[in-house]
């Protein structure tokens, strides 16, 4: 059995993970996941790892909205967590798949990937959604984007409403979500338990609010709302518009 090279690596979490199921898998230089290319999720061809990818800004950056210690501890050690993970659940079904590891453990190893290949493309697609306030953030979509959200939500104002009440009652831990559903070439706003629970099936995220506690805790307390609010005001917009107009040409 050759060792895990990027297509493979990319093609397992695509097969584990809704998030990445409508990744294009036919070339290894253009493979994606989610919209995602490799360099994106930190894929190293030499060490057959993913790595940490950096903040696209300063820790500070997002202030007064999310402050420096929680962006710190949420980069460097929650979603660095993901990374590690995944990298150690790949590298299990390797050795399954060379006759060196436990075949009984298949199972536990799968759902690791998903866990957290889902938690790694989450977050980087997080981080890619915020910029700082008045430099990127805030504001409201313009272009394609902004004309689908009037189509499927009536107003922006209609979305943003939905989209606060859908992230702000997540059942524990989880996301709020704006996909596109490519069948029915419609937006919709989903919730997702943990990393990738009640995520359908084909749809592509396009920007969304992590609302785990560790996203807002230190500054927020309990108050999931305030956060939510707050975070409305460095959304990256111009990001998000770009992005579906790559997905849903």
């Amino acid at each position: 059995m050759t060792h895990m090279n990027r297509r493979s690596a990319l093609g397992a979490m695509a097969g584990a993970s809704a998030l990445a199921s409508v990744g294009s898998l036919t070339h290894a230089r253009t493979a994606s996941i989610a919209g995602l290319q490799p360099e994106d999720l930190g894929w190293n061809d030499a060490t057959l790892e993913y790595e940490l990818p950096p903040l696209p800004y300063e820790y500070d950056a997002l202030e007064p909205h999310i402050d420096a210690q929680t962006m710190t501890i949420h980069h460097d050690k929650h979603h660095a967590g993901y990374v590690r993970g995944l990298n150690k659940a790949l590298q299990n079904l390797r050795d399954i798949r060379n006759g060196t590891g436990d075949a009984a453990m298949i199972s536990h190893w799968t759902k690791q990937v998903s866990f957290h290949g889902s938690g790694h493309i989450n977050h980087t697609l997080f981080w890619l959604g915020l910029a700082p306030a008045n430099n990127g953030g805030g504001g409201m979509p313009e272009g394609k984007l902004g004309r689908q959200i009037d189509r499927d939500f009536g107003t922006f104002e209609q979305f943003v409403a939905q989209f606060k009440s859908a992230a702000a009652s997540v059942e524990g831990s989880g996301w709020g979500w704006l996909v596109w559903e490519p069948l029915a070439q419609q937006l919709l706003i989903l919730q997702v338990e943990n990393q990738q629970k009640l995520m359908a099936t084909g749809c592509v995220p396009i920007i969304g609010i992590d609302v785990w506690e560790h996203a807002y805790y230190l500054k927020y307390q309990n108050a999931r709302s305030a956060y939510i609010g707050a975070v409305m005001n460095i959304l990256n917009w111009g990001w998000a518009n770009t992005r579906f107009e790559s997905i849903s040409a």
